[in-house]
């Protein structure tokens, strides 16, 4: 009788491991982009977390229409953290947790940050959340980029700089330390 039990409960168990379902490998995988980029330094001052689209031979304008706004980045609507006050165009803005959209265009992209966090893409844009806008100029690159790519630098003055970059597209986005 404990022999048929034991076996029962292992059983049992064993059936309710393997009904767990695991999601796959995300084909536009979450990423993070941080300034400073350095681990070793914890004093962050922007963070962006964004999920990275692939080309996959399709047109970045087919992924990310000109002219309509763009959640930046695949599934949930990406996120950017600022650690202490920025300016992006002629508005400071507060530390915390935001949205950031974006409008691509031919020769420039509108950046938008807005105060709504977890939803999903763009569809549930608000344009009257928006913190602060600012239109940069698109360049062009010799070396193309297959998944969508956001880094950082600093300037000269230590003003920091956000690099969005997919295909042969650039746009540079400055913040200005305040």
């Amino acid at each position: 009788m404990k022999k048929l039990f034991l076996l029962l409960t292992v059983a049992f168990f064993g059936l309710s491991l393997n009904a767990q379902e695991f999601s796959k490998l995300d084909v536009s995988p979450l990423d993070i982009a941080a300034h400073p980029k350095s681990y070793k330094n914890p004093k962050k001052i922007i963070k962006v977390v964004y999920s990275r689209p692939q080309l996959k031979g399709r047109s970045i304008d087919s992924l990310a229409k000109k002219g309509k706004v763009w959640r930046t980045g695949a599934n949930e609507t990406t996120e950017i953290t600022l650690y202490a006050p920025l300016a992006m165009g002629d508005k400071t803005i507060a530390p915390g947790t935001y949205s950031l959209f974006t409008i691509p265009g031919d020769k420039s992209w509108t950046i938008i940050i807005n105060s709504d966090t977890n939803t999903w893409g763009s569809y549930y844009y608000n344009q009257e959340h928006d913190i602060a806008r600012t239109t940069v100029p698109v360049t062009q690159a010799d070396e193309s980029l297959e998944a969508f790519s956001i880094a950082f630098t600093e300037d000269k003055d230590g003003n920091i700089i956000m690099h969005l970059g997919w295909g042969n597209t650039r746009v540079a986005v400055p913040f200005e330390k305040k």
